[in-house]
């Protein structure tokens, strides 16, 4: 049943039937209870009614047949009555009575089989007159006076669901008419449209439903602002390598001078090499964001994961890179692909800032994580807290710089289960960069 309206109408009309079969139910035992209480009250009553009027035909028919009469109240069709003498002899019964004794206890309550039908009887017993009053009446009488009460409540109940469910059915349409006007009004929406759905008079239960769209529609707008940041960016960042390129070809072809040429060509490969960068760190960047999928994690010997990492990257003349020997046979559980695109990213960050001196890769004191530090001119302390944030460049940025390194870092720290730590260095100038699992 793919209808909501047709689920809860089914729901509540299956509940409803259920309390009101259950109240049936209820009201079926209670009411023969109660009665059960009524006409034994009713027996008892007649009989010492009758009992008490023997005295009065108590001679008749003590030797002949016994005498018919009527028990007193009207109950006739309901209640039969015996009279028997003590030695045996019935000496009255009432119209309808059967012939056969009613019960042989002596005294009180009592049920008994007569002709086929079950009989309720009370009986009174009277030493001084010598007679024993019997007054009964059928159970299936009983039964059926309770039927006829139950009916008489479910009849009206029976004509009654119909309405009801004409009702449940347009309450339902009612309560779920929220739902279908932001239905409405969303295949109304542009699909630029991203504004925030106004909950206005919504119901509680519907209110959660419009803040997860309203959050979904800011994620999404947030997706295609930062989609169209990229773009622009790209577009802006490969412009100016892509036009110095052709510069430079266009001088290296039209000089004569050899040496003219060979600086032309060396531009060329630098702007082919910072081009190569920026596409590769975009790549990075948007792989970062699209995947979907947990990280694989696993145990990873961080020493020879950088070793490896940085000796695959060409570092530029009057630069050293030192790996200390406390890496080695150092392990952390996190993911190797994620871990490896963030130290490639500090050391580049590390080397493009520096025209010469050294690069240490170590081992915290801890031994919660490791550390890139070099000797570059740092980062302001003011800057620290932005320079994570995508295309961000601050006052120390290298022209080779796109702004995505250190955010490319966190974000695949973060994905191998640790974070990144900035802090400048305070023995001499540099910029400490640790990757600290927490």
């Amino acid at each position: 049943m793919s209808s909501l309206r047709a689920r809860l109408f089914a729901i509540l009309l299956l509940a409803t039937g259920l309390i009101w079969l259950s109240a049936v139910a209820w009201i079926y035992l209670g009411s023969k209870r109660e009665v059960e209480q009524v006409l034994d009250t009713r027996l008892q009553e007649a009989a010492r009614m009758v009992g008490s009027l023997v005295g009065r035909v108590g001679n008749v028919g003590a030797a002949g047949a016994p005498v018919a009469f009527a028990p007193p109240g009207g109950y006739e069709r309901q209640l039969s009555c015996q009279i028997w003498s003590l030695d045996g002899r019935m000496v009255a019964r009432s119209s309808g009575a059967p012939e056969r004794r009613l019960t042989d206890a002596p005294a009180g309550f009592s049920e008994r089989e007569v002709d086929g039908e079950t009989w309720r009887v009370f009986t009174v017993e009277d030493a001084e007159k010598g007679v024993r009053v019997m007054v009964g009446d059928r159970l299936g009488l009983r039964e059926r006076l309770v039927a006829d009460l139950i009916m008489g409540l479910v009849t009206p109940a029976l004509l009654v669901v119909p309405l009801l469910g004409m009702l449940l059915w347009a309450s339902l349409g009612r309560g779920l008419r929220p739902l279908r006007l932001m239905a409405r009004d969303l295949a109304r929406r542009d699909a630029d449209d991203m504004s925030a759905i106004d909950a206005g008079r919504a119901p509680a239960e519907v209110r959660p439903l419009t803040d997860a769209l309203n959050a979904l529609f800011l994620k999404v707008e947030a997706a295609r602002r930062h989609e169209r940041e990229v773009t622009a960016f790209a577009a802006h960042e490969l412009r100016t390598p892509l036009a110095g390129l052709k510069t430079q070809a266009q001088v290296a072809m039209a000089a004569r001078d050899p040496d003219v040429a060979k600086a032309a060509l060396g531009q060329i490969l630098a702007a082919v090499d910072r081009t190569t960068r920026l596409v590769r760190q975009l790549l990075d960047a948007a792989r970062l964001d699209a995947e979907a999928d947990g990280p694989t994690v696993t145990e990873i010997d961080v020493g020879a994961l950088v070793t490896e990492t940085v000796e695959s990257m060409r570092a530029p003349d009057g630069i050293v890179t030192v790996i200390d020997p406390a890496l080695r046979g150092f392990t952390m559980r996190g993911d190797p692909e994620s871990l490896r695109l963030a130290v490639r990213n500090l050391h580049e960050n590390a080397v493009q800032h520096m025209r010469t001196g050294t690069v240490e890769w170590g081992r915290r004191q801890d031994g919660a994580g490791f550390y890139a530090r070099d000797e570059g001119p740092g980062i302001p302390e003011e800057e620290i807290a932005l320079v994570t944030t995508r295309f961000y460049r601050g006052r120390h940025r290298s022209d080779a710089g796109s702004g995505l390194g250190l955010t490319i870092a966190e974000a695949a720290s973060r994905r191998s289960g640790a974070r990144l730590r900035l802090r400048n260095r305070t023995d001499r100038s540099g910029l400490q960069a640790e990757i600290v699992w927490t």
